[in-house]
């Protein structure tokens, strides 16, 4: 079974699953048609099959023309659910004979169980049996669909599937909800993002309920666990709890739904744990009242950051070297995630720009959490670890034209942009291996305006080598990094502008942030000798941009034990674009105020970036 066909199953059975589980087998199909008519509203279950002559049960149908298999599904009188998949090539003809024979079947099975059957058994004591049931299907217009037809041309959206006196209304992909999970921790105050997978649908267009639990009874609904549910007056798809929900659990009720209102079948999803308390004020806190709204037309709010990821937070050296003054739980993921996402919501960012991303990090949780807040994200990983570098921008301000992303180290070696400086680092075998061995990388994303077509832009995000003496790794790399965005802003499309962010992991007295700023660097800059005279790797170089730092030179974006100091930036193309506005960093008294960062109230090593930029 190929890929496409085996989520295709996964899918199917997840809304199998949840249609069984809705409102059980004989009730089943009456209670999902009559969900579906009441547009998303809990509806009395109603009568069973047949009891109600107007309405018609429903048949789903997911068609998929990637994938060699239909699937069908639908609920018969006696209410077994029946799953069906058939080769989309097949005539129509040899589905409704299969059809024909499991109705057949199931009617065999009900009239054995009933007492009227029974009386009217035969001399052996065994039921009549029933007549075969007749089974057709009719278009949209009331047509009977040839037999020879192929399922694929013939189980349209709105036709009918008629087995004996039963109709059914054939609903072609319907809009589904694959996956939905509630955060693993739950905190008062921050806001709860679901993860969310549709198909034929988008969350944006879904339906959502949020219940909180009650204790002692008295509540609107109870689950089969013997919960009591009181729903919430929130009909969004974030939540965000208050201190009155501390101990108590949360419950999503999510209905699919596409961009023509059209709903599928909903699920639900209960917290595995309660709300708790929070941390009370976060270093954050302050910088959202600068940034309460989205910024208008024209201006650009950017924030770079450098989010820590798990896989460095959660080592035996951070906890007892690097950040020995943080409270182990402030180090858990789960509890830093609610930290960060409640952080980079509050923002309001147009463009967001992050380092030390966990790909499990970016799937799970950034990106359905931003994706909630109106933003889209690009990720990319670096070669041989599970952290990289990811770019969310705004969807209603921009869109994506194209991705440029490269590693430096196979940049250097194969692209012929860089054989210059290739041939410059050649005499310096163990500068050169030393470059190599480093799995940084650059993010490179092409934007277009949705108010102005005409402007365009180039965003470059990265992380540089982090070795205190790697200076002169540092500016190889950041050699690459500029020859790549000129041939991206002046060869691919010429003229655009660039917002470079990062973790340059450079101080403003480096050779890395004299060249970005001067446009060149000599060939006996000390940082050429960062690491001592065997990797000197001595050479002059140049780029053409005209590039400042938007957030100028604080006094320090990473604050730990052992050292503090600015190493991140946002670089912009001053030809171009303008400061309109830098958000204040939290004060020194904030910082500190659990000694260093990351802390219980803050969820990094590294302090945001924030700046609003104009076009000029």
């Amino acid at each position: 079974m190929n890929g496409g066909c085996r989520a295709g199953w996964f899918m199917w059975s997840l809304l199998w699953g949840e249609l069984r589980a809705a409102a059980g087998p004989s009730r089943l199909r009456c209670r999902s048609a009559a969900f579906l008519s009441s547009g998303g509203d809990a509806v009395s279950p109603g009568p069973a099959c047949g009891d109600s002559p107007g309405r018609m049960e429903r048949a789903v149908v997911r068609c998929v023309p990637s994938e060699p298999k239909m699937s069908l599904w639908f609920v018969l009188c006696d209410g077994s659910a029946k799953h069906m998949q058939r080769d989309q090539t097949e005539p129509l003809g040899r589905a409704l004979a299969r059809i024909a024979t499991n109705a057949g079947k199931g009617h065999a099975k009900a009239a054995k169980k009933s007492k009227k059957a029974r009386a009217e058994a035969g001399p052996a004591g065994e039921p009549v049996p029933a007549a075969p049931l007749a089974v057709r299907l009719f278009s949209r217009d009331g047509e009977s669909v040839a037999e020879d037809v192929s399922n694929a041309e013939a189980w349209q959206d709105g036709a009918v599937l008629q087995i004996g006196e039963v109709k059914y209304q054939v609903e072609r992909n319907p809009p589904s909800v694959i996956e939905l999970q509630l955060p693993r921790s739950l905190l008062a105050g921050f806001p709860v993002c679901p993860k969310i997978h549709t198909e034929f649908g988008a969350p944006q267009h879904c339906l959502f309920r949020w219940y909180r639990e009650q204790p002692g009874g008295g509540g609107d609904e109870p689950s089969p666990g013997g919960a009591i549910w009181v729903e919430a007056p929130v009909r969004d798809r974030v939540f965000t709890p208050t201190n009155a929900h501390i101990g108590l659990r949360l419950k999503l009720h999510c209905t699919p739904g596409n961009s023509q209102q059209r709903y599928g079948l909903p699920r639900e999803v209960e917290s595995s744990g309660p709300v708790e308390a929070g941390p009370g004020a976060c270093t954050f806190d302050s910088r959202h009242l600068y940034t309460k709204k989205v910024s208008g037309e024209g201006l650009i709010r950017t924030v770079s950051y450098n989010v820590l990821a798990d896989i460095y937070a959660q080592t035996e050296h951070s906890r007892t070297v690097l950040y020995p003054y943080c409270a182990p739980y402030a180090l858990e993921l789960d509890y830093r995630q609610n930290l960060l996402k409640k952080e980079l919501a509050g923002y309001s960012a147009d463009l967001i720009c992050l380092q030390e991303v966990d790909k499990s990090v970016f799937a799970d949780s950034l990106a359905p959490a931003l994706d909630a807040f109106g933003l889209e994200g690009l990720f990319r990983i670096k070669e041989k670890q599970h952290e990289g570098l990811a770019t969310f921008y705004r969807r209603d301000k921009f869109t994506l034209l194209s991705e440029h992303d490269i590693a430096f180290n196979e940049a250097l070696v194969s692209d012929p942009l860089h054989k210059e400086l290739r041939d410059k680092l050649a005499p310096y075998p163990l500068a050169q291996e030393k470059v190599l061995q480093r799995s940084s990388v650059l993010q490179v994303s092409v934007l277009q305006s949705t108010n102005d077509p005409s402007r365009k832009i180039c965003i470059a995000n990265t992380h540089l080598y982090w070795h205190p003496k790697g200076g002169n790794i540092r500016l190889i790399q950041i050699a690459v990094a500029l020859s790549h965005i000129r041939h991206v802003t002046c060869d691919l499309y010429p003229g655009i502008p660039v917002i470079f962010c990062g973790d340059f992991n450079s101080t403003p007295s480096t050779g890395m942030y004299s060249f970005i700023n001067s446009g060149n660097i000599a060939e006996d800059h000390e940082d050429w000798v960062s690491n001592g005279e065997e990797e000197r790797c001595n050479m002059s170089l140049t780029h053409p941009f005209k590039l400042q730092s938007a957030c100028g030179e604080p006094a320090y974006t990473n604050y730990v034990g052992g050292f503090h100091g600015c190493l991140d930036y946002i670089f912009i193309d001053i030809n171009a674009l303008e400061v309109e506005q830098v958000i204040p960093l939290p004060s020194h008294e904030e910082v500190t105020t659990h000694q260093a960062l990351p802390s219980v109230s803050h969820p990094s090593d590294h302090i945001a970036l924030i700046c609003d930029l104009k076009w000029k």
